[in-house]
């Protein structure tokens, strides 16, 4: 009995709940990948998709930008409580100034050759689509977190099952057959999952342990009791902040934020700082912290928090730590974020991001292939396929489609539009809903294709119309030199040609995914009739 749960039943079971898994939240997770893949150069779209930003000028000293930004602030902001300074650095190629009025949080970009705001197009760039791998759109917070949370759980049962099932993972890696149709999807499936393993099981933990105290808030409840007041207690304790005590009420002078730099810059050397932030400005108990450029190993950069009344130095992150539990936590989320990551690095996060995009793509088809020959003979099971088939193909190439139409928007809405950047999203979304609609009216292969091409020509076709559109167009920044514009552009024309590539092989095989690409439709039409 036992040998047969070991070698039956057991890895059976463990099939089925991999495959129901995986078909559950599915198209979620194939959403949650891709977005949260393209948030690893979030910050190079965020610059792509604001091209009236002016190029960094390297030989101007974090000194002179800060000066530049203060004046700005004492401009626009002098009595608002608190001061950010965003310094330019490798990947912010600008230098960015935010306060906090009465009226909410407010910003600019400033042009550090005249310390004049830069009248740039309002836009999500790239972090709106990083945060749609967590927060979705268009739904509260909380029941984003929730749902992306549930996801990420189906997501590690999958891959712990999927290791289960697959005796010979690492033989069949090594192994591909093509043109049998099911077992080519299988050794497809197979290579974009055990390829970047490790990464999987990482980030799809790490995910978990990022959203912690959304889905597990008993764990709190249960040492420091119920309610919001001993929740703020655990967080005070968890992660002490140093930087924000509460406003006394007392006035008293801040000091200018460049009058800590020369022992800032005595402790770290020059034109290190990434982040200056001054709470409680105008307050006794004002605040300046400094925040290092890029990161120690995994860990943040590290902090100096000054008396912005006094300017003597109140703490320092290298000399008081985090708990050893924050400290996990800490670093399984900049493992999962990858801000640590150099250029090399970061793009073998972006690629097995796009390797865990595929790895559930090619199990939506897989799924809906090994049940082609049953679903010729049950209808039942032949109405579930023709849903599951053509949501593949809307959902499959309809969120590259509607991404792309994002960045169409950015470059088409006008300048001026109230609401642009919302509008940027919205059609991004009205996009992709039309694309799970159209399958509906089209044969299954010929969808495919069509689509495909598609996405095709909105990528290839994009940095086109940069050059129609904008002035930091492929002509102009790879004669300067800008990397950042014309990996953005170059990378928009690879992904167009994969795709028309895809779209040609597909089209040059009438049998792209089913070996009979109508029976199942057909079947299922005429018992319907």
């Amino acid at each position: 009995m036992s040998a047969a749960v070991g070698h039956g039943t057991f890895r059976q079971c463990m099939s089925w709940l991999h495959t129901w898994a995986g078909l559950v939240l599915g198209w979620l997770l194939y959403f949650i990948f891709l977005t949260g893949t393209l948030g690893y150069f979030d910050t190079e779209i965020d610059r792509w998709m604001q091209p009236e930003l002016p190029r960094v000028d390297k030989t101007l000293s974090q000194r002179q930008l800060l000066i530049m930004a203060e004046q700005h602030l004492e401009q626009v902001a002098p009595d608002t409580s608190r001061w950010i300074v965003n310094l330019p650095s490798d990947r912010l190629q600008f230098l960015l100034v935010e306060w906090r009025g009465k009226s909410g949080w407010q910003d600019a970009t400033l042009n550090h050759r005249v310390g004049e705001p830069v009248s740039v197009r309002e836009t999500g760039g790239g972090q709106t689509l990083y945060a749609m791998h967590y927060a979705l759109h268009y739904m509260p917070v909380v029941w984003a977190y929730w749902l992306t949370s549930l996801a990420a759980l189906f997501m590690l049962v999958a891959l712990i099952t999927g290791i289960v099932i697959h005796k010979k993972i690492f033989k069949e890696f090594f192994t591909f057959r093509p043109g049998e149709k099911r077992r080519s999807w299988l050794d497809i499936h197979n290579l974009m999952s055990v390829l970047p393993l490790p990464f999987h099981l990482m980030i799809t933990y790490s995910g978990l342990v990022f959203l912690m105290f959304t889905t597990m808030p008993g764990v709190i409840s249960a040492t420091y009791g119920l309610g919001q007041g001993n929740k703020d207690r655990f967080f005070e304790e968890a992660f002490a902040d140093t930087f924000h005590p509460v406003a006394a009420d007392i006035a008293a002078e801040t000091i200018s934020l460049h009058a800590v730099l020369a022992d800032v810059e005595k402790r770290w050397g020059e034109n290190q700082v990434a982040v200056i932030d001054a709470g409680n400005r105008g307050d006794i108990n004002a605040r300046i912290k400094i925040t290092r450029n890029g990161y120690n190993g995994l860990a943040k950069g590290s902090t100096l928090t000054y008396d912005g009344v006094t300017g003597q130095l109140l703490h320092s992150s290298e000399d008081q730590a985090l708990g050893s539990a924050a400290q996990l936590r800490e670093l399984l989320i900049n493992l999962h974020e990858g801000q640590f990551a150099g250029v090399t690095l970061r793009w073998l996060y972006f690629l097995s991001g796009l390797l865990g995009t595929g790895m559930v793509a090619t199990g939506m088809i897989l799924w809906a292939v090994k049940r082609q020959k049953k679903a010729a003979k049950n209808v039942v099971t032949a109405r579930g396929l023709l849903l599951v088939e053509r949501l593949n193909v809307g959902a499959i190439v309809g969120l590259p489609i509607a991404i792309a139409v994002y960045f169409w928007a950015n470059r088409l809405l006008p300048i001026g539009m109230p609401g642009r950047a919302d509008w940027e999203v919205n059609m991004l979304f009205i996009t992709l809903a039309l694309c799970l609609f159209f399958p509906v009216f089209r044969p299954v292969s010929r969808a495919w294709v069509e689509m495909l091409f598609g996405v095709a020509l909105l990528y290839g076709l994009l940095p086109f119309a940069n050059m129609l559109l904008t002035e930091r167009h492929l002509g102009v920044s790879l004669l300067q030199g800008d990397w950042v514009m014309a990996g953005v552009d170059l990378a928009l024309l690879g992904t167009g040609l994969v795709f028309a590539l895809a779209a040609l092989k597909m089209q040059q095989r009438d049998r792209v995914f089913y070996a009979r690409p109508n029976v199942v439709v057909d079947d299922c039409r005429a018992a319907l009739e």
